[in-house]
């Protein structure tokens, strides 16, 4: 039979293992939060998070939020805030594989957005130094989109943009008056549809892939990472705007060229600032 005074020892010497274990458990720091999915769309969302790291660039901001969605960067037009504050940053658009050429950096994954909702509560946010030029909520202007073509571009940022000029003109200023002189056949093979028929047809076929042929009457490069080719086939009403469509691709195949251009087709597709077009087709392919 063991003694009562060496159970005792025993026991101490056992609690006293056990006890720096139960320390390092408790002082063992919280795992970061996870980063948004890369393949993750996060187009059209507010986002509200804290501030984990920050930086400005070429007249952005890139901050790194921590949000409900993870972590995620995001661009806004150049704004003075600091790491720790909570903010919402207005819905934008989500770029992958996004290189800025200023900061010699590619992101995964990053969302291009007009600006920080003032009308978002940051109560639990340190007090927030004022920004020199407060971004109005889901508007942006034509600094903001000359600035994201230099930053795809690594130039310096023209003196106006060539798609995007600001809120008071938005996608309709964009448009190319109707020319008598287009007339081009409708592409061949399946979900072929002219430019008229895919304003008739927009409801009916946003989210699906189509082809669409016509000539290129003019490009606004690199906004958003993406080119924008306006398309004209002589069809559509010109009175709706309905005979420019525009297509957004990474090829450049020039103006004047008659192409065929094959994406996915969004109706109603609103980017925010007034660029919203019935039908756009995206992320298209181009065949000369």
């Amino acid at each position: 039979m063991f003694s009562l005074k060496k159970v005792l020892s025993r026991t101490a010497l056992s609690l006293c293992l056990i006890a720096p274990t139960l320390a390092l458990a408790e002082e063992k720091p919280a795992a970061p939060p996870a980063p948004a999915a890369a393949n993750a769309s996060l187009d059209g969302v507010a986002l509200q998070g804290k501030i984990v790291e920050t930086m400005n660039s070429s007249g952005y901001t890139y901050l790194l939020l921590d949000a409900a969605q993870g972590q995620i960067w995001v661009a806004i037009p150049e704004t003075k805030i600091a790491a720790g504050q909570v903010v919402t940053c207005a819905p934008g658009m989500t770029m992958k594989d996004f290189t800025s050429k200023t900061l010699n950096r590619t992101f995964a994954a990053i969302v291009f957005s007009p600006g920080l909702d003032a009308g978002a509560p940051t109560a639990a946010s340190p007090a927030a130094p004022p920004a020199d030029k407060p971004a109005e909520p889901g508007k942006t202007g034509a600094g903001f989109d000359a600035a994201l073509q230099a930053e795809s571009s690594g130039k310096a940022a023209p003196g106006d943009a060539a798609e995007m000029t600001g809120p008071s003109t938005g996608s309709a200023g964009a448009v190319v008056p109707s020319s008598s002189d287009v007339n081009v056949n409708k592409a061949v093979g399946e979900n072929s549809y002219s430019v008229g028929e895919c304003f008739e047809q927009g409801k009916e076929l946003n989210g699906k892939t189509v082809r669409v042929r016509g000539k290129v009457m003019k490009i606004s490069r690199m906004i958003m990472g993406k080119n924008w080719l306006h398309l004209q086939d002589g069809t559509g009403n010109p009175l709706k705007n309905e005979h420019d469509l525009v297509a957004t691709t990474t090829e450049d195949p020039g103006e004047g060229a008659v192409v065929t251009v094959e994406g996915k087709l969004s109706a109603e597709r609103d980017f925010g600032a007034g660029y919203k077009y019935v039908v756009i087709v995206e992320d298209a392919k181009v065949e000369k």
